[in-house]
């Protein structure tokens, strides 16, 4: 058989399959819903899902620690030692303690924090391009991929708030009734703020790259915005009323004095806000209104991801 042959065979192949997609009807893969009228629908694929986003939660972190000996102890050892250079080297060496009691404790109940929203809305930003192959190939609800940088980045957290309470402890102790009142409400609040901002800019930054390099820069500003190095006690002393309210505004920095209040024993006589647990609720509540909104606007931005990408 010669290639001629060969090659009026395949090319009839070809058309007799195109020929059989032709007579298929088309199958509807997202709905042309409303703002409102799809999010029934589109919260429940993403939960028909959840099965793939643990998949691809596993999958971030095995590619984070690939080829490494000690693997996912790394997430251990490198808040202990930064736990360690805030008690020695900053607290006892260069005297921070005398300005905030137990600082190591302190500001990395702040950090700890700070990280779990950095971590999540960094990763979060890059992760519809990251899987941008998936993206092309299949249909699946693409708000997997932010969640799934969001899930990484929780299991990365729990093991810094390990070392928190073990530190917390050997240092000075906790206050069980803070502890239960203000952390796991300041940890909604980071993962509901955390998941809103990554569901806006990761569906953004398809369309404009340059969106990661705006959030690197927008971390670091919100880095110095919460008081996780620095005591509230700085701001409400220096700072007009109007300033301290609208400090006040901001989810990161309640988060991050809640975790504070939590677990830094020796803060218990220290200034706080004003009615700081009040101010939390209403952050995780607001936080949710815009995490909805937010679920929407990606919805309706991922329908020419394929075309972008």
């Amino acid at each position: 058989m010669t290639n001629e042959d060969d090659s009026t065979e395949v090319s009839a192949a070809a058309l007799e399959r195109f020929a059989s997609l032709a007579d298929r009807p088309l199958r509807t893969v997202a709905t042309n819903t409303g703002f409102l009228s799809g999010a029934a629908r589109s919260l429940s694929d993403i939960w028909e899902h959840r099965h793939l986003w643990w998949l691809l939660t596993r999958r971030e972190l095995k590619a984070r620690y690939k080829d490494s000996v000690l693997g996912y102890v790394w997430t251990l050892i490198r808040p202990l030692v930064n736990l360690m250079i805030y008690y020695l080297a900053i607290g006892k060496i260069l005297g921070a303690e005398r300005a905030i009691p137990d600082f190591a404790v302190y500001v990395f109940a702040g950090l700890t924090a700070w990280t779990l929203f950095s971590t999540t809305v960094a990763s979060s930003t890059g992760s519809v391009v990251a899987n941008s192959g998936i993206v092309k190939k299949v249909y699946l609800p693409r708000e997997i991929f932010p969640l799934a940088a969001t899930g990484s980045a929780f299991i990365d957290f729990l093991s810094q708030l390990a070392i928190l309470v073990v530190g917390s402890l050997l240092i000075r102790g906790i206050a069980p009734e803070p502890l239960v009142m203000y952390v796991p409400l300041s940890m909604l609040v980071i993962l509901v703020w955390g998941i809103t901002f990554g569901l806006i800019l990761s569906a953004t930054n398809v369309y404009l790259r340059d969106i990661q390099y705006l959030v690197e820069v927008g971390l670091i500003i919100g880095f110095w915005m919460t008081p996780s190095v620095y005591s509230y006690a700085m701001i409400a002393d220096s700072a007009p009323p109007w300033l301290i309210d609208l400090y006040l505004l901001n989810p990161t920095a309640l988060a991050a004095m809640g975790f504070q209040k939590g677990f830094w024993l020796s803060g218990a006589d220290a200034v706080w806000p004003p009615h700081l647990f009040t101010r939390l609720v209403l952050a995780l509540v607001v936080g949710v209104v815009l995490m909805f909104i937010a679920q929407r606007i990606f919805d309706r931005l991922q329908r020419n991801f394929a075309q972008e990408l």
